[in-house]
């Protein structure tokens, strides 16, 4: 379905959707209200604040590129069909960001990173006049998220407002706990080798966080394209600074980073694929990868083990 197609009828699913003001909600005093989340990420964390009083579920799953994604007919039903709708913002979701805006008119939908001091931000240079998405790697600026997601959620079910905040609370204590293990694991890589090399610039948030530096073949957003020029670059500096390491990420395909690694095995230098990382979708449900925490700790573990 072409994008001019998508919010034709999505438009047309409003319409049959009644006009209920924004900040009413479609559920009945004996069902739980209806929350979608677009990433992972978000769901994890509205599932932690939520607890039984509302089913959180996530359009996007596992290997799922946020910034390439198109909405399908049968998401666009689940968003006007969900009482309250939540993704980044920031541009991570691409044209979906403009069927979210539509679908504001009839329902909340918060974009949680929006909503984050824009102090904390750091600048794109993929998009002008605009910021960084990949808050989530940086766990105490996630933590914030939380705080947002919570105090919107109370907003949009008063009732149980105390119970979110209470429970935005305590997952922002398991947040802080997270953001000191990734700090002290993080230092337990030599200073000449903490050099993080991804398939694209996601991980600023995490270098600025935990003091690495990194380093991505494709910009912030994936829908730019990467070159010869990109390629050789990135084999003159992993030669130049004798990095062991480079990392694939689980939403990106693989060939780009191959390309890197057979380059700088054409200097003469050996370096490897140091492992897969989470970067804009977090592991299959049910495994240690599939919650928020889980999978920062699944990366981190990855990175110190391939570059200590």
């Amino acid at each position: 379905m072409s994008f001019v197609k998508s919010i034709m009828f999505l438009l047309c699913l409003l319409a049959l959707c009644g006009c209920e003001p924004p900040g009413t909600t479609a559920n009945t005093d004996d069902s739980k209200l209806q929350i979608i989340a677009t990433t992972g990420m978000i769901a994890d964390a509205l599932e932690e604040i939520v607890g039984d009083q509302a089913e959180v579920t996530a359009l996007m799953g596992p290997g799922v590129d946020p910034h390439l994604y198109k909405a399908t007919q049968g998401d666009l039903k689940r968003l006007t069909d969900a009482d309250a709708v939540f993704y980044n913002g920031l541009h991570l979701e691409g044209k979906m960001g403009e069927v979210l805006e539509k679908l504001a008119r009839l329902k909340p939908v918060v974009a949680v990173a929006d909503q984050l001091p824009e102090a904390r931000l750091i600048n794109s240079t993929d998009y002008a006049s605009a910021h960084d998405p990949h808050v989530w790697f940086d766990v105490s600026l996630w933590s914030e998220a939380a705080g947002i997601i919570g105090a919107e959620m109370g907003r949009i079910d008063p009732p149980h407002a105390k119970l979110y905040q209470a429970n935005a609370k305590a997952y922002q204590e398991k947040l802080s706990e997270l953001h000191l293990w990734v700090a002290a694991e993080i230092r337990k890589i030599p200073e000449t080798q903490r050099v993080l090399i991804t398939a694209h610039d996601a991980f600023e948030y995490f270098g600025q966080a935990y003091d690495i530096e990194v380093r991505g073949l494709q910009g912030i957003s994936t829908v730019s394209e990467f070159g010869l020029r990109d390629v050789s670059e990135l084999v003159d500096f992993i030669t130049g600074r004798g990095i062991k390491a480079v990392f694939v990420e689980s939403s990106v395909p693989e060939k780009s980073l191959q390309a890197v690694v057979e380059g700088v095995k054409q200097r003469g230098h050996t370096t490897k694929i140091g492992g897969t990382l989470y970067s804009d979708a977090m592991g299959a449900e049910g495994t240690a990868a599939g919650t928020y925490p889980g999978m920062v700790e699944a990366n981190v573990r990855t990175i110190v083990e391939a570059l200590r």
